[in-house]
């Protein structure tokens, strides 16, 4: 079953991000104060409600307690952003992601209680959808109309074996290419090494395959 997220604010980030997740099986709010905007995603997304994010009865009043992640795309409206945040993480939302226009921004969500920032021009919100959908997904790179360079963080019924007693090329068609060891990638691998928790692995496989990690 996928992930329960709310998409605050329908910009060119939002939308992307909101009907992406919600192609991929989550179970996707979207939220804006445009009715015109929510009317033309409606049938894309979950959910469509229109409210003013500025005013923290009108997020409250979203329902957002059940939801597993808040992104808030909001990215130009400072003060909406920070009452997104803030009324999130108030109300007990696990996880809250904000996209922000600059590092300054940033900073100052973080200190309101973002738990991750994103930046529109190193972000995508196809990638961000990937990465969000998945619970191993580190990074998500696009190398072509069928495959993708993933980051992904080592199973717990992985760690302890070696890649050799995992066959992870047979049983989840992918190749290994790195292997993250003391925060430094290395292209060899030794197949015979147990593999660590902190161990990330860097591997190629088909986009068709990458929903059974």
């Amino acid at each position: 079953m996928g992930k329960s997220i709310a998409v605050l604010g329908m910009g060119r980030f939002g939308t992307s991000l909101a009907t992406s997740l919600y192609e991929m099986g989550s179970d996707v709010m979207a939220v804006d104060k445009s009715k015109e905007v929510l009317e033309d995603i409606s049938d894309r997304v979950t959910y469509a409600i229109q409210a003013d994010l500025s005013k923290p009865e009108a997020i409250k009043g979203l329902g957002l307690e059940g939801v597993d992640i808040v992104v808030v795309a909001i990215g130009s409206d400072l003060t909406s952003s920070i009452m997104s945040v803030m009324v999130s993480k108030e109300i007990g939302v696990p996880y809250v992601i904000a996209k922000v226009s600059d590092e300054r921004m940033g900073d100052i969500l973080e200190k309101v209680g973002a738990d991750k920032v994103i930046f529109p021009e190193k972000e995508g919100g196809v990638r961000t959808a990937r990465i969000l959908q998945s619970e191993s997904f580190i990074e998500f790179f696009d190398i072509g109309s069928n495959l993708c360079l993933l980051e992904i963080k080592p199973k717990k019924e992985w760690i302890g074996k070696t890649l050799i007693e995992l066959k992870l090329r047979e049983k989840y068609k992918m190749n290994v290419v790195a292997i993250r060891d003391q925060d430094k990638m290395k292209s060899v691998v030794d197949p015979n090494k147990p593999l660590l928790e902190e161990n990330a692995l860097l591997v190629i496989i088909d986009k068709k395959d990458a929903g059974r990690l």
